[in-house]
């Protein structure tokens, strides 16, 4: 496989010189070696050339630019190879192009012809072909009959081809690629081997273009590559073309800046931050934040589906933690994210996912997407915070023994008095209840996050080294990796939340270890001690890979370590 690999990139750099062809036509595989994300058919079609079961029919499904077309190619390469003084069998195994390897991957060979089946749909046309197969090959050794986009043939010609396809003459082979599978008739399937062509994974492909882009001795940057890779949505052929198209755009030089200019796209950051001040419902953050991405050249219907991708993640993230995240993703991003998701329930996640995707419909039907883009984020600031109904519920049914003793007691001192006063439990669900002093460092913490402030929380947890504390007095000592006005925004913030003055000093000095790295010591203590229960040491020998992540203790039925 290791040879495989290596004979690819020697393939690729072999390309570098000449005149200039698109991506997509320069790199086109010629050899199943090159063909990348689809083993399941490569495997397969190795073994029946190996073992002479070639079968006489192939059908090749998927979406476009998986390499439906090249595969047929390289079919009916295989089929047709032909060396002077080898053994001249059909093989899969080239050693160099064979006599008629160039023309048939040029489609100009007249033993292996290539239809079109959008533009000859008609019965006619496929009794021509029919009334071809009878005939020899003129030089090859098989008769290979490659039609593209084969749902498009019309029922009376699906019933010309069935007989000459069941039963074929021994030097005839039909290769049939189609997007859409489903429009063909079962009894032509039935016929034929299928292969499901799968989209190419994002970090397949991007470390694809990476090769590529070394061998046009393009500078890209690996981010870029990542979004250009996401962007193509497992097509191989659409991420070249993105890509020759980045590599003219910055003069060989390809950033995310240009791709995201190019692709109509958002930065990720600023979408992170978009939905940071969503959660916090400030509505003219929001607006701006929004304008600023759309003059940067990203459509309204773009940026809210990069709105939706980002809800994902966080929601993911959540659940199952960050370890799906691509390894390429940039570490403030992944922070970024873990931090909103420690922020965010799920209960207002789904909620906010089900108005963005009811207003992408909006957006796609308005005249004005923008209009319609700034009207859906004003609406989901105004309700991210709302309670749910579970907790409407909750806080209504608690709160209506509290309303019937405060009417009782009203009634008894003033009958004359008309006035209900609607106890402060009743709206309790809308605010939760913070400390109005400040005591530690962490309940300052406390109070950040309450109020949502998700990048300030990080910084303060992961940047900050706590030097002292007192009521009023924070003196810490940021590090390189905070921003340079963090003490001053935390001085603002907490002077306007707590309505009381407070002084944050900014030192050089070094205190006690960050928040963030404190609460991993102690985690990891914590499940250094955990694995020597008997019950969880059984359940780790039993599971090898497994790996403690978290820690929770059942309110009723805590875990006994003694």
């Amino acid at each position: 496989m290791d040879d495989r690999k290596e004979g690819t990139n020697s393939s690729i750099s072999q390309k570098k010189r000449g005149p200039y062809l698109p991506l997509a036509r320069k790199y086109r595989p010629e050899s199943f070696d090159e063909i990348i994300g689809q083993e399941v058919l490569v495997k397969t079609l190795r073994n029946a050339f190996d073992l002479e079961r070639v079968a006489q029919g192939y059908m090749l499904t998927g979406v476009r630019g998986v390499g439906k077309t090249t595969t047929a190619r390289i079919i009916a390469r295989a089929l047709n190879y032909h060396v002077h003084g080898g053994d001249n069998k059909a093989t899969v195994n080239f050693k160099g192009y064979g006599e008629f390897c160039e023309r048939i991957l040029k489609s100009c060979h007249p033993d292996v012809l290539e239809i079109d089946a959008a533009s000859n749909t008609g019965v006619d046309n496929i009794r021509e072909i029919v009334h071809n197969t009878s005939y020899c090959p003129i030089e090859a050794r098989f008769k290979v009959f490659i039609i593209d986009e084969v749902h498009m043939l019309s029922k009376g010609a699906f019933n010309a081809l069935l007989k000459t396809l069941e039963e074929p003459p021994p030097h005839v082979k039909f290769i049939f690629a189609t997007t859409e599978i489903r429009k063909v008739p079962v009894t032509i399937l039935s016929r034929c081997q299928r292969f499901d062509l799968r989209r190419v994974s994002t970090s397949l492909l991007t470390k694809h273009l990476s090769m590529i882009a070394n061998s046009e001795d393009a500078n890209a940057e690996e981010e870029a590559l990542l979004l250009i890779s996401q962007a193509a949505e497992g097509s191989v052929r659409d991420g070249l073309s993105i890509l020759d198209q980045a590599i003219t755009m910055g003069a060989g030089c390809v950033t995310v800046a240009s791709v995201n200019s190019l692709l109509g796209l958002a930065d990720r950051m600023r979408i992170l931050d978009m939905l940071q001040s969503m959660l916090h419902g400030e509505t003219s953050t929001v607006l701006r934040q929004f304008q600023a991405t759309c003059n940067d050249g990203a459509s309204a219907l773009q940026t809210i589906k990069d709105l939706s991708e980002v809800l994902h993640s966080v929601t993911r993230s959540k659940l199952v933690g960050s370890e799906y995240c691509v390894s390429s993703t940039p570490l403030e991003e992944k922070q970024l994210v873990n931090a909103i998701a420690g922020l965010i329930s799920v209960p207002i996640a789904s909620r906010i996912w089900q108005m963005l995707l009811k207003g992408i419909n909006e957006i796609s039907s308005f005249p004005d997407p923008e209009i319609a883009a700034e009207m859906l984020l004003i609406r989901i600031c105004h309700t991210a915070d709302m309670p749910t109904p579970d907790e409407i519920i909750r806080a209504l049914g608690s709160s209506q023994t509290s309303m019937a003793s405060n009417l009782q007691q009203s009634q008894t001192v003033d009958n004359k008095s008309n006035h209900l006063t609607i106890p402060e439990s009743s709206s309790s669900f809308f605010k939760q209840s913070i400390p109005s002093d400040l005591n530690s460092f962490e309940e300052v913490l406390e109070l950040v996050g309450h109020h949502r402030d998700v990048m300030l929380k990080m910084h303060l947890e992961d940047h900050v080294s706590l030097i002292s504390f007192s009521p009023g007095r924070i003196e810490i000592s940021p590090m390189k990796t905070a921003p340079q006005n963090l003490a001053r925004e935390l001085e603002e913030k907490l002077s306007i939340w707590t309505r009381s003055n407070w002084t944050v000093i900014s030192s050089s000095g070094y205190g006690s270890k960050p928040v963030g790295q404190l609460k991993n010591e102690r985690l990891a203590a914590e499940i250094a001690e955990i694995k020597k229960h008997p019950a969880v040491s059984t359940v780790l020998e039993a599971f090898p890979d497994a790996e403690i992540t978290g820690i929770e203790l059942n309110s009723s039925k805590k875990l006994e370590l003694e």
